[in-house]
């Protein structure tokens, strides 16, 4: 048999290529069945009634599938058989006819980070290099992919829309598609996908797979479950599976113990079921609406009353922000300035430049949450510039900002990263009912935090526009330090109590 007529299934089971991967037959059975759907080979009734199990159709797609969507939960095996289908992609199928003189097919798997891709890129270095006859392909194997001498490329990266863009691409494997997150646009998945297809569009036969656990009801995956998922006729294969489906292997033991932690969780991560309790908190539309075009800084202007809100950080992992916010004449809550940190920085050099640019906008007091103890307060101290603890979470602070938002009361600056922290918070329903507002898992909210907590301090009688008098003797009375001036301790969230 040559390599160019093999097939998937066949070199699972050839002594000299795979074989040493799957010693347990019993426990691959799944994934043969699914890979046999996928290839268009022949299934036996075990592996035919798996089928109907996970996809909802009767018969199997006379021709194979060249788009799938694995709907599998955790510890089910997804992101090595991302690897194999590389592999086998790369290997037993002739690209040749399909690619310009010179020209490189790749084959790219997108993982939604960095840790994750470096899963799957060991994954595709073992199951090449440990097998002699495959080994002798391997021209180029680096942090960044895999190029072979037939003029295939296996290339590793992050979910990003930029880095498909200029290549053929003869097959796309997506990894935990549900979790992929970006600060450059709020529906990533969308963007990359739409990359991808003209990628691909050359070339017959190139092979679409994204595969992950489910999350909650949005995104590409949910919407290729909503249009696929057992019905007839469609150019899609969905097959949706919980964990000890494909991978009895895990012990039952384990399931049981998360669900008795966490029922709703459990269910996704290992039954394979979209989240009921996570969902949008706003809508891009509205985000977009607040969005005053090319408005990207507001100046100081005299007369007006300025808040701040920070978010800080230590400098390593995530970014240290600040907002600037005022309310004007017709009381409409404006975003003035915000400045993001990314990390590494030095958090007092942060601190420092955040207190000038405060003070740029007569601002000597700046609210923030509870991070680090004292640290904030001293540094902050030291250049002039109250620290004052917020006493609501950021959850509260994000509730309080729905309303003005969805009834267009504000103004954002021009701000792509705001935007889409935004757009990707999430609303929770905790078990005893509660809601909770937070980021995605693997996302970010350093920006939204900073921005909403500013737009919510202007909803005191403080945000109004105001004479030069009026700062003057604020100022003189004070303010920020030591005064506690009776009208503001009747806003939403005790104001009065913060400056």
């Amino acid at each position: 048999m040559t390599p160019a007529v093999m097939t998937i299934l066949d070199a699972i089971d050839a002594p000299a290529i795979w074989r040493p991967w799957f010693r347990n037959p019993a426990t691959w059975a799944p994934w043969r069945a699914f890979l046999a759907v996928l290839f268009a080979l022949p299934l036996d009734e075990g592996a035919l009634a798996l089928f109907r199990q996970c996809t909802g159709h009767e018969t199997p797609p006379l021709n194979g599938s060249n788009e799938a969507w694995l709907i599998c939960g955790r510890r089910a095996g997804k992101s090595f058989i991302l690897a194999l289908i590389a592999v086998f992609l790369a290997v037993f199928r002739d690209w040749r006819p399909h690619l310009s003189p010179g020209e490189t097919g790749t084959i790219k798997i997108i993982a939604c980070d960095r840790r994750q891709a470096r899963v799957i890129h060991r994954y595709c270095r073992a199951l090449l290099t440990r097998v002699p006859v495959l080994a002798a392909l391997v021209e180029r194997d680096d942090a960044d992919g895999i190029e072979l001498s037939n003029g295939i490329v296996i290339e590793i990266q992050t979910a990003s829309f930029r880095s498909v863009r200029g290549y053929t691409v003869i097959a796309a494997l997506c990894d935990e598609i549900a979790f992929w997150r970006t600060d450059d646009a709020a529906n990533p998945d969308t963007e990359i996908l739409a990359a991808l297809r003209p990628a691909m569009a050359t070339i017959p036969g190139a092979m679409f797979l994204a595969a992950s656990s489910p999350y909650a009801r949005r995104g590409e995956l949910y919407q290729a479950h909503r249009r696929y998922f057992g019905k007839d006729d469609a150019p899609a294969l969905v097959w949706q599976a919980a964990t000890r489906t494909m991978n009895p292997t895990v012990p039952q033991s384990v399931i049981d113990e998360e669900t008795e932690r966490d029922p709703s969780k459990a269910a996704a991560e290992y039954g394979a079921q979209f989240r009921t309790d996570v969902e949008t908190f706003i809508a891009r539309e509205v985000i977009d609406a607040a969005i005053v075009p090319d408005r990207h800084e507001l100046p100081p202007q005299s007369g007006v009353f300025y808040f701040g809100f920070v978010d800080p950080s230590g400098g390593s992992s995530d970014s240290m922000t600040l907002a600037i916010a005022h309310r004007d004449k017709d009381s409409r809550a404006i975003l003035d300035a915000v400045r993001e940190r990314r990390p590494p920085f030095s958090p007092e050099a942060v601190v420092a430049e955040f207190a000038e640019l405060l003070k740029t906008y007569r601002i000597h007091s700046v609210v923030g949450d509870r991070y680090a103890g004292e640290w904030p307060r001293e540094r902050f101290r030291e250049h002039g510039v109250t620290y004052e603890t917020s006493d609501h979470p950021k959850s509260a602070i994000y509730q309080e900002a729905l309303a003005p938002l969805n009834s267009g009361k504000v103004d954002l600056l021009d701000h792509p990263r705001l935007a889409a922290q935004i757009c990707s918070l999430e609303r929770r329903t905790a078990r005893g009912g509660k809601d909770s507002i937070d980021h995605a898992p693997g996302g970010h909210d350093d920006l939204a935090n900073a921005a909403l907590g500013a737009l919510v301090l202007t909803a005191g009688p403080a945000g109004i526009v105001i004479s030069n008098q009026m700062l003057e003797n604020l100022a003189a009375a004070g303010w920020g330090a030591a005064s506690r001036a009776d009208p503001y301790r009747t806003t939403p969230f005790g104001l009065g109590n913060w400056f």
